[in-house]
């Protein structure tokens, strides 16, 4: 059982940035009176290979899978994080959100996987069988937080080392990585809300400050960040599940907020994540699209600022 913190009352993990989670009464009234835009059932994506199965010390480059996931090549290592190659974000093979194009890299085409970051328990970022299938191929070291192991274990994925916010760990190559705080929460059934740990990951590289927000709102934790690690050369921000606002703003940023967040930081670059993948609220499909860039106009940014990939499409940086 964790310590009592400013994030654990002793039963629960909590925000220490917000008043309260949100009540029962609203997500219901959510439930209720929502008027989702449809999506597309499905659309064309072309699936990729792998341009390189590993770089050199001092090189970056990140592909864009779908969703959270994205293959991070830094100093010679694999990582992975919030893997997801399911067709639904759900406990369940008929029922609950689907997955509206096929990830941009085959499962079968990855390199190997030294490392899975895995920011919380939610379907849609901590994916049951796409772990187990890492786990027969790649038997990766997994990265968590405080009460994930044993889940993770139960469903007979080992090799976990679940952290509380701040705790770092040295990789393979002399990596640093870092859980972060989010503004987030966490469940998988109706009466596990809370128990186990939310947040996102820095990575020190050689010559690189990687920031992986995970889901989050718009909060403090993100001058935090900067205070305490540095100032990221790169930042993977999330963009959608925003709408309604009055609904999902405490844990999901709009793609202004996450502008926002971007200038919080101090990032060079940001690339965009938790978009187009599965519909898991309100807005139409191209809204966190256009909404970005409104913001970077805004902000008086260009589109190279902040990043929005095709799935599997790839970046590097120098």
């Amino acid at each position: 059982m964790p310590k009592v913190s400013d994030h654990f009352d002793g039963q629960n993990f909590f925000n220490p940035y917000l008043s309260g989670p949100r009540k029962s009464w609203d997500i219901l009234y959510w439930m209720l009176t929502r008027k989702p835009i449809p999506w597309p059932k499905s659309y064309h994506l072309q699936q990729h290979k792998i341009q390189s199965q590993r770089v050199a010390e001092g090189e970056l480059q990140v592909t864009f899978i779908n969703h959270s996931t994205l293959l991070i090549q830094i100093d010679g290592l694999n990582i992975l994080t919030d893997p997801i190659w399911s067709k639904r974000a759900s406990p369940f093979r008929w029922l609950g959100p689907k997955r509206i194009g096929l990830p941009g890299i085959k499962l079968q085409d990855l390199p190997p996987i030294d490392y899975v970051l895995i920011s919380h328990n939610h379907y849609d970022h901590m994916d049951i069988p796409t772990l187990k299938t890492l786990q027969q191929i790649h038997a990766p070291l997994i990265f968590t937080g405080l009460g994930n192991k044993h889940y993770l274990n139960r469903c007979g994925i080992k090799n976990v080392e679940e952290f509380d916010w701040w705790e770092s760990t040295t990789l393979l190559n002399k990596n640093k990585l870092t859980y972060v705080p989010a503004q987030h929460f966490s469940a998988r059934g109706l009466l596990d809300r809370d128990k186990t740990l939310w947040g996102g990951f820095t990575l020190q590289g050689s010559k690189h400050l990687i920031y992986f927000a995970g889901d989050t709102g718009y909060g403090p934790h993100f001058n935090e960040i900067r205070s305490r690690i540095g100032v990221p050369h790169l930042s993977l921000l999330p963009i959608g599940a925003y709408k309604p606002e009055w609904f999902m703003q405490p844990v999901h940023m709009s793609p202004k907020e996450a502008v926002k967040a971007l200038k919080d930081l101090g990032s060079k670059h940001a690339i965009a994540i938790h978009f187009g993948t599965f519909q898991l609220s309100d807005e139409k499909i191209h809204d966190p699209f256009e909404e970005l860039n409104l913001a970077l106009k805004e902000y008086q940014l260009s589109p190279e600022h902040f990043i929005v990939l095709n799935p599997g499409e790839v970046r590097k940086f120098s």
